[in-house]
């Protein structure tokens, strides 16, 4: 099932996720819907948060389009797995630990901010600790793409949103449409309380 997906401005993007504690069917359908949802709006990833549930709780997939090469590294409990195997991949209860010093800077968008893209800096070699929909424990390591995403989809589960990271020239190029979608999006939430009231 295809979910709505919230847009900044909504205080759910900002709330800290609860760490999951029950694995069940319902874990399972969440996951699945909302790797249905990425899917529909064209994305690599998606968080609880961005669904209107505040979780450690986020689902990717970037598998390479058909003729393409994988340009990412994606080992998975210690063993090299493609991406058209291994995604889309839930991940729940995430750690995330930089393996090295090295850093890279990529044009990022998210779906809770259509419209608007602008220059990231990230690790580009990382290992994720987190459990699957069963709570089973993995350890992912990933470079490139794979990486990005994680680190992007995982800081929605702490509360933060990627242009708190954004270069400031790009923030700043941004900032009336940062403006005009957090106004939009108050202003939705306030008609719909108001329609459910009467």
């Amino acid at each position: 099932m295809v979910l709505p997906v919230i847009s900044y401005g909504d205080p759910v993007l900002r709330r800290k996720g609860e760490p999951v504690s029950v694995f069940d069917d319902n874990l399972k359908k969440l996951a699945e819907d909302m790797a249905e949802t990425m899917r529909d709006d064209n994305g690599i990833g998606l968080a609880a948060q961005q669904i209107g549930k505040a979780l450690q709780l986020f689902v990717v997939d970037v598998r390479p389009h058909k003729g393409e090469e994988q340009d990412f590294k994606l080992e998975l409990d210690g063993k090299r797995v493609p991406a058209e195997v291994a995604m889309p991949l839930t991940i729940i209860n995430a750690q995330i630990e930089a393996l090295d010093d090295i850093e890279c800077v990529y044009r990022e968008g998210c779906l809770s901010f259509p419209g608007i893209f602008g220059e990231v800096v990230r690790c580009e070699n990382i290992r994720v600790k987190f459990q699957d929909v069963a709570g089973a424990p993995h350890i992912l390591e990933c470079s490139g793409l794979l990486a990005r995403c994680c680190q992007h989809e995982n800081d929605h589960c702490q509360g933060i949103v990627f242009i708190d990271r954004m270069e400031t020239r790009a923030r700043l190029r941004n900032a009336a449409k940062i403006k005009s979608l957090k106004r939009d999006t108050i202003a939705e939430i306030k008609r719909a309380r108001a329609e459910k009231k009467s």
